[in-house]
């Protein structure tokens, strides 16, 4: 029997996205995503818990978060989960698992880069391009004032 896995966050970033390339030339993006859940405890008393979750997004995808987030962004993700091994600076051997992100969206209006982005447009797809009926994104976000109406997300 073959395996499946698939994870849906929706959250805000908790740092900027770090952008490097591989030794291969690869590009990848790393972020983390802070998802907060409210709850009553067992007195009725409401509680908040909070999760971060590591996420990682490769080629044009990784390149279009970096671009256009940064702490504070509202992002709905949604891929796969992969669990890595490693040896930690201490020796210990350590395991870790992230979010391979293969679509996602922004979301809100208050975390985006000049004041955020609103609507829920998406990017993303297996492949890690844009999708076919997504709008095309911009190399650059113009400097001044922007109208976001003319945001294409």
């Amino acid at each position: 029997m073959r395996g499946f896995s698939k994870a849906i966050i929706t959250g805000n970033l908790t740092r900027d996205p770090e952008l490097r390339n591989t030794p291969s030339g690869a590009t990848v993006c790393s972020f983390s995503v802070a998802v907060n859940r409210v709850y009553k405890d067992s007195n009725g008393d409401q509680k908040e818990e909070v999760s971060f979750l590591d996420c990682t997004a490769w080629g044009r995808l990784g390149e279009t978060i970096a671009q256009y987030a940064k702490r504070g962004t509202g992002v709905l993700v949604s891929g796969r989960l992969s669990q890595r091994s490693f040896e930690g600076k201490d020796g210990v051997k350590r395991s870790r698992v992230e979010i391979v992100v293969e679509d996602f969206n922004f979301v809100g209006g208050g975390g985006g880069r000049d004041g955020g982005a609103s609507g829920g447009s998406s990017y993303g797809g297996a492949s890690g391009g844009t999708g076919a009926d997504a709008p095309e994104v911009p190399d650059e976000i113009p400097e001044g004032d922007i109208d976001l109406s003319e945001v294409p997300f």
